[in-house]
């Protein structure tokens, strides 16, 4: 068996077992935790290589052969998704060391985050789509008990509407697998691109494919199921907000384009087109919804929303440079909003709240992270030369060589929407002066940010132009993920063999 294909799904299971054993001794359970986080980053790097240079990378476990035995594979796209996964838990456990406090490491924190990264990870890898279904348990579970770890009033509510809405969603993708299970005879992601071939009900298909749009679409957070995501990610801590944005609808988009490239293409007229109504409407609610908004964390949540709308496009435009461009998105995306989630932390450390009128005068008093906020700001806005403007300009060249014209203007609309949003909290918290306020109005007295907070965003920020100033490596991977997608026959091959 590939070994370091497991890896990157074990070691979180692992350090969440260790940490579980030391939960008496915080210091210990934190340090445990930071070795586990580069363990796992580096086996997620190394995996990255691995694929890059040697092509896509399957196991068997157990040795049973595919499509009989549970299978494990690393594509382009899905190792691109492992490698952003390693590097924001990275920083998220060393942010984690400022601000879980010891209730939140009592209450299991460590160990939930852990069982959280192993559950994305296998996500990922899986070949199988029942042991997909596993690993969202895996994940629901997980968050669930992350997202009201502080047992505040805020989060219970938050934390109903999320687990009530993704208990559904679990639902309509069982009752999807047991259709298609039924249709096919077989769960192997690689074994069902060729059997959908063979089924002559095209009709109760593409009601099938419907069913695993919105069960994937609610993980996503599309329109019209994404109302739970701003209720919920912004009531934890930062650190928690932080990873459930850069990775939890992440893993919906993922499975998206993965079954809408692999087994759901009999139809594309229908479903990508169904897809691209979805993506525009997304886009347009997302950047609304976070414009009527004056909080820092609930403005980053409607544009969640909002971005995964441009993923959702390059998929329903599915041709070679959209898909390249939704890759190239998800990649620059999960680090930007992961990272603008942790400066919003520091504000909150320095100023007090999350509410943007009880914020200013950054600028003056705090310049390192007047800058620290302008680099992901405004890369999610599509500024030049960062890393969002190259994938927003990908997508909208997409829809513009297919004569989308109306797809590609909304984008371009979006974005400067998103622009607008960005200047809201640049100008509430940087650049106005900071608000005469009694000590009642705010949430808590402003204290200087430790350097551990600082240290992750510094260094997601540094990852942030590079990807903008360099961005060939990166749009390159991105572009072998999109041949593989649109080319099937080369996952089926290296799973089934000569099968």
């Amino acid at each position: 068996m590939n070994w370091i294909l497991v890896l990157p799904i074990i070691l979180p299971f692992a350090f969440a077992a260790a940490t579980l054993q030391f939960r008496k001794d915080f210091r210990l359970q934190q340090n445990l935790s930071i070795l586990g986080a580069l363990l796992h980053f580096g086996a997620c790097i190394f995996l990255l290589f691995k694929v890059y240079h040697n092509g896509i990378v399957t196991t068997q476990i157990g040795n049973w052969p595919a499509p009989f035995g549970i299978t494990i594979a690393a594509d382009h796209l899905s190792v691109i998704m492992v490698a952003v996964t390693g590097i924001l838990n990275l920083a998220v456990m060393v942010y984690s060391k400022a601000e879980i406090n010891p209730n939140l490491l009592k209450a299991g924190y460590h160990p939930l985050m852990h069982i959280l990264i192993g559950g994305v990870c296998g996500a990922f890898l899986t070949g199988d789509l029942f042991n997909l279904y596993v690993w969202f348990e895996v994940m629901l579970m997980a968050s669930f008990g992350l997202l009201v770890l502080g047992q505040k009033k805020q989060q219970f509510d938050g934390g109903v509407k999320y687990v009530m809405i993704n208990l559904f969603s679990t639902l309509l993708f069982i009752a999807g697998l047991g259709l298609l299970y039924g249709l096919t005879g077989t769960l192997n992601m690689a074994d069902l691109h060729l059997k959908v071939q063979g089924v002559t009900d095209k009709g109760l298909l593409t009601a099938i494919a419907a069913i695993f749009m919105a069960a994937f679409g609610i993980k996503s957070g599309i329109f019209p199921l994404f109302f739970w995501l701003p209720a919920s990610y912004h009531t934890p801590p930062v650190a928690i907000s932080a990873i459930f944005a850069g990775l939890l609808t992440k893993v919906g988009v993922y499975s998206m384009i993965r079954m809408f490239s692999l087994v759901f293409t009999f139809d594309i007229a229908y479903t990508h087109g169904l897809l691209l109504i979805v993506a525009v409407l997304t886009m347009i609610t997302g950047v609304l919804g976070a414009a009527a908004f004056n909080e820092f964390r609930r403005i980053l949540s409607f544009h969640i929303i909002s971005q995964v709308g441009y993923m959702v496009m390059g998929l329903a435009l599915f041709t070679p440079l959209a898909l390249k461009g939704s890759v190239f998105y998800i990649l620059h995306h999960m680090i930007v909003k992961a990272n603008l989630f942790l400066i919003s932390g520091v504000s909150r450390k320095t100023g007090g709240s999350f509410e943007l009128s009880k914020l200013g005068g950054f600028y003056r008093s705090n310049g390192l992270l007047a800058i620290l906020f302008f680099i992901p700001a405004f890369s999610l806005a599509g500024f030049p030369p960062l890393s969002g403007f190259w994938a927003k300009m990908i997508l909208i060249r997409a829809a513009l060589e297919i004569q989308s014209y109306t797809v590609a203007a909304t984008a371009a609309a979006v974005g400067l929407l998103t622009l607008y949003s960005m200047t809201k909290i640049w100008g509430e918290a940087f650049w106005k002066p900071k608000p005469e306020i009694i000590d009642a109005e705010i949430d808590d007295k402003g204290q200087p940010a430790s350097f551990w907070m600082f240290l992750p965003i510094i260094a997601l920020a540094i990852l942030t132009i590079t990807i903008g100033l360099v961005p060939e490596p990166f749009l390159k991977m991105a572009g072998q993920a999109a041949h593989e997608l649109l080319n099937p026959e080369i996952y089926v091959k290296a799973v089934l063999g000569e099968l």
